[in-house]
C-alpha cells in the first residue's frame, strides 16, 4: 500500500538509512489521520454555525449534563484557557451555552448548552459519526475494534484528561 506515509518513510531510509524509523508508519499515519480527519469535519460543518473547536466544546458539555467548569472544558478540548475562554464568548453569543457563578465562589462559572445548544450538539454528532464510519469503512468490524483496542493501549499511558 503505497500513501503519503510510505512516501515520507523511504525518502528518510534513503536520507538518514542510520536511524530507527520504526516508529514512522505508525505514528506518521495516526498523526496523518488525526489531521485528516480534522479537515473532514471542518468540512462537514462549514455549514453549521460553530467551528470544529466549538463543536468539541459543545460535545463536551453534552457528554456532562450538570455543566462543565471553563478548567474542565479546557483539559477536555486540549485547548488552551485562551481558547477556551474565547470560544465560550462565541458560543454564548449564539445562545448555545449559559455560563452561571457558581453560588460557593462568583468568580468560578458553571457552562452548560442550552436548549438549542443541546439540539445542534446532537444533530452534528450524529453528523459527526457518519464522517467517521466513512473514514473506517475499509475496515471490517472486527479491525475497527482492534484498531481501537491498539490505540487505546498507546494512548492510555500518555492521556492525562
Amino acid at each position: 500500500m503505497s500513501d503519503a506515509v510510505s512516501r515520507f518513510l523511504h525518502s528518510w531510509t534513503r536520507l538518514r538509512p542510520d536511524l530507527d524509523l520504526s516508529t514512522v508508519a505508525a505514528m506518521g499515519r495516526v498523526l496523518r489521520l488525526a489531521a485528516l480527519m480534522n479537515n473532514i469535519t471542518e468540512d462537514g460543518l462549514a455549514g453549521a454555525e460553530v467551528t470544529r473547536p466549538e463543536f468539541e466544546v459543545l460535545a463536551a458539555l453534552r457528554r456532562s449534563p450538570d455543566g462543565l467548569r471553563p478548567r474542565q472544558l479546557t483539559r477536555e478540548t486540549i485547548a488552551s484557557g485562551a481558547s477556551t475562554t474565547k470560544r465560550l464568548t462565541r458560543l454564548e453569543s449564539a445562545g448555545l451555552i449559559t455560563r452561571t457563578p457558581l453560588e460557593r465562589d462568583r468568580r468560578e462559572v458553571q457552562v452548560r448548552l442550552t436548549d438549542r445548544g443541546r439540539t445542534l450538539a446532537d444533530t452534528l454528532f450524529a453528523a459527526q459519526l457518519d464522517r467517521e464510519a466513512t473514514v473506517l469503512a475499509p475496515l471490517s468490524t472486527d479491525e475497527q475494534a482492534q484498531l481501537a483496542d491498539l490505540l487505546a493501549r498507546v494512548l492510555a499511558p500518555i492521556d492525562r484528561a
